[in-house]
């Protein structure tokens, strides 16, 4: 009975394989296959966001001392998870796979990325869900790729097509998601992978689709920076100080993490104590300043909407840049895009209080462009998506933001993985 289900998939593959005789359109079976992946991502998605948000809700009952024992074992869980079920990996190995594995992304370890990033992003680390949505989906644009027997840039461009869709889900951002799956790829050459990007749009947009009906998503933005009102040209050049600003404070992020790197690769601990330690660090930071607390999606919001003094602003600043280094470094899993942007919206806040008379909203999202786009190196997705997410109304201010951020970033990358393989 087997050997005739698998004759008869080998008969439907081959099928398929045959091109589409008298079509007089671009569209061809490939688009079905991209727009299939992005049906399965935006699903995945999906589910993986009802799941999370049921997890923060029931663990959000642990407040004030309790977020240190809770943290800590939601680090140990998460390292048993890795230990016994395999290393799902980080970003650094994403980038490493599609550029020189021939774009081959293991689904094997998706069930252990699943498990610990649930873990570690529901109980309060400071690292979002997109890193694994990412790892997962473009796993499943793998898989569906060897499926139908795909090689080469085609298996590759499925596999980033895959990224994008689980990018695009959370952020709700089609285009960005679709470029920022082939600018992470690489810091220098961001249309590399130019074969990818209509399969990456094809896949994102139908990921979102999915992704907005299952958890009824709408088009607004989710971080609201729209009053932002043009006055000249004068607004390009604070957007760059603003920047510069945002810049450094991406080169101390990159350097408070190889600190950390260093003290937790000082003595080889096996990955469940490390992830221990990580947490029980996370939660005391928590302790005393809750809003540190989660990866950012609503405590930007809040952050916004709160009336801060300058002192707390500092120190929500100082530690919510060592809880992102030390969620990093000591093993938990998950994208430190979203906590990046709540890093450089802190930034704006102290700017706009140091000096009054400058604009608020020019100078949060100023900061919250350059400190990403300084970190990943990925400044046209990054002006896209932040346009996207905030509603801030003026393109090109955003821009000029993220290529001095960019450009101000370390000679060599935070994620080592985008150098040019010598």
């Amino acid at each position: 009975m087997k050997l005739r289900q698998k004759r008869k998939l080998v008969t439907y593959l081959n099928i398929l394989d045959q091109p589409v005789r008298f079509n007089p359109f671009v569209f061809s079976r490939t688009f079905l296959l991209w727009a299939f992946l992005g049906l399965v991502g935006g699903m995945t998605a999906g589910i993986y966001w009802i799941v999370l948000q049921f997890l923060t809700h029931e663990l959000a009952f642990f407040t004030g001392w309790q977020v240190i024992p809770l943290m800590g074992i939601s680090g140990l869980l998460a390292g048993l998870t890795i230990h016994f079920i395999g290393d799902p990996g980080e970003i650094h190995l994403i980038v490493n796979n599609i550029r020189f594995n021939k774009g081959k992304l293991n689904p094997k370890n998706n069930p252990s990325m699943i498990l610990s990033s649930l873990l570690c992003v529901a109980s309060g680390g400071s690292l979002g869900p997109e890193a694994p949505l990412v790892q997962v989906t473009g796993s499943t644009g793998t898989w569906i790729g060897k499926l139908f027997r795909l090689k080469g840039e085609e298996l590759r461009s499925l596999s980033i097509a895959g990224m994008a869709s689980g990018f695009t889900a959370l952020f709700g951002a089609p285009l960005g998601g679709s470029l920022f799956a082939l600018e992470i790829l690489h810091h220098k050459h961001a249309v590399e992978y130019y074969k990818a990007i209509i399969p990456a749009f094809v896949s994102s947009c139908f990921s979102y689709l999915v992704f907005a009906l299952i958890i009824h998503l709408g088009l607004g933005p989710i971080w609201d920076l729209s009053s932002y009102e043009y006055s000249g040209v004068f607004d390009f050049g604070y957007a760059v100080l603003f920047a510069m600003i945002g810049a450094f404070f991406g080169w101390v992020f990159i350097f408070v993490t190889k600190f950390f790197k260093t003290l937790f690769e000082r003595r080889p601990l096996p990955i469940y104590i490390k992830t221990l330690i990580g947490g029980i660090m996370l939660g005391i930071i928590a302790y005393y300043l809750p809003i540190t607390r989660y990866f950012g999606h609503h405590e930007i919001s809040r952050l916004l909407t709160s009336d801060y003094s300058l002192s707390v602003l500092f120190l929500v600043l100082a530690f919510k840049i060592i809880a992102i280094s030390v969620t990093v470094t000591s093993g938990w899993r998950g994208g430190f895009i979203i906590p990046l942007f709540f890093v450089g919206a802190t930034l704006g806040l102290i700017a706009h209080q140091l000096f009054p008379e400058i604009k608020l909203n020019l100078a949060i999202v100023s900061c919250m462009a350059a400190i990403n786009a300084c970190v990943t190196r990925t400044p046209m997705s990054t002006t896209i998506l932040l346009a996207t997410l905030t509603g801030f109304g003026h393109f090109i201010p955003i821009l000029f933001a993220s290529l001095t951020g960019y450009f101000l970033a370390p000679r060599i990358p935070f994620i080592g993985s985008q150098m040019e393989r010598e």
